[in-house]
């Protein structure tokens, strides 16, 4: 699939970066771009992997010079590059407009100029009914991604996306602070016990985006269905791993924080096809001919169920356990922990 290609990962210095350039650095790959801001965490990649597939670019999404030579001979590009953060981009809604929109837009502008075969662009459940400005910002980038995967010829360029939702363990989560204050000896801080998340390791994160790769059309928006728990039961698992007895303390909720989260809207689930352990959810391809539906209807509006993290498969305390130990980052903090 990748033999002798050439991959850019822009924000390649960040959790699914790492994730998806290990997935790929001891396969045919002939070599993995690496784009980012941060030259400090480049540079650490470059002294840990010393492999001469890797090869590292400074610059920013949000400038699109310096995008245009870093897609010089590229064949296929994953842009993960984005601001994640819920409370900063609340503080700084303007940023994640620069970054998230303005950014996925100079991100494919550059790779159709370049010739690029396909663009993965990586969303959240955020962007699903979003009532913050990351999630917002987010949704307004699936947007961009399909009206723009609608002006290529996609045997040219095909751009498509996905969807998931908490990656366990990565920069910012709620499992590494768990972990931190258990060790700090620290009362564990939730904001709301009641609340679920759905739960992913970087590795599926991974895996969703391959399988968009190898089966995603222009424009779409391919969803992995995953398992979901409370923020009360991932609290207790962790705290149950390392045999803690630190006290759980409620904190209430952070700015622009949902009760759920949802992968799939009741509109996008008319439409949605089931593809086993994915979702495939296709572009709308109509234009601005609207005159057509206004004299001869459409599809009805959906009355299903929308999927989110309510009603997904809920973990026991067990499952959560079991999940949380299949990750590297966990194993190596519970082996820290039994020496100490």
């Amino acid at each position: 699939m990748f033999k002798n290609k050439t991959l850019l990962i822009t924000g390649g210095t960040g959790s699914f970066g790492h994730a998806v350039m290990e997935r790929f650095l001891n396969s045919e790959i002939k070599e993995i771009r690496i784009f980012s801001r941060d030259e400090k965490k480049q540079d650490d990649m470059r002294k840990k992997y010393k492999n001469d597939k890797l090869k590292f670019y400074i610059g920013d999404v949000r400038d699109i010079n310096s995008l245009k030579d870093t897609m010089y001979g590229v064949d296929y590009v994953f842009h993960a590059a984005a601001l994640k953060q819920v409370p900063s981009c609340e503080f700084f809604p303007l940023e994640a407009v620069k970054t998230n929109i303005l950014g996925t837009d100079n991100v494919l502008t550059a790779a159709i100029n370049a010739g690029v075969k396909k663009v993965i662009c990586l969303s959240t459940d955020k962007a699903a009914y979003p009532i913050n400005a990351m999630g917002i910002s987010k949704a307004m980038m699936e947007k961009v991604f399909v009206a723009k995967a609608k002006t290529i010829n996609p045997k040219e360029t095909l751009i498509c996306g996905t969807r998931y939702g908490n990656v366990m363990a990565s920069r910012g989560s709620v499992i590494p602070l768990f972990i931190d204050q258990i060790k700090n000896n620290q009362a564990i801080t939730i904001t709301d016990p009641n609340m679920t998340r759905f739960l992913m390791s970087l590795e599926e994160a991974v895996e969703l985006v391959v399988f968009a790769f190898e089966n995603a059309h222009a424009g779409d928006i391919m969803v992995q269905k995953s398992p979901a728990s409370t923020i009360g039961d991932l609290a207790l698992a962790v705290k149950e791993l390392f045999n803690a007895d630190n006290e759980i303390r409620i904190i209430g909720t952070r700015h622009g924080e949902k009760l759920y989260e949802t992968l799939l809207t009741k509109e996008e689930y008319l439409v949605a096809k089931d593809m086993g352990g994915f979702y495939r959810v296709p572009a709308d391809t109509r234009d601005l001919n609207y005159d057509k539906y206004f004299l001869e209807g459409d599809e009805l509006l959906s009355t299903e169920d929308e999927y989110n993290s309510h009603n997904t498969k809920r973990l026991t305390i067990e499952e959560i356990k079991q999940k949380l130990l299949e990750l590297d980052y966990v194993q190596n903090e519970l082996k820290q922990w039994d020496k100490a």
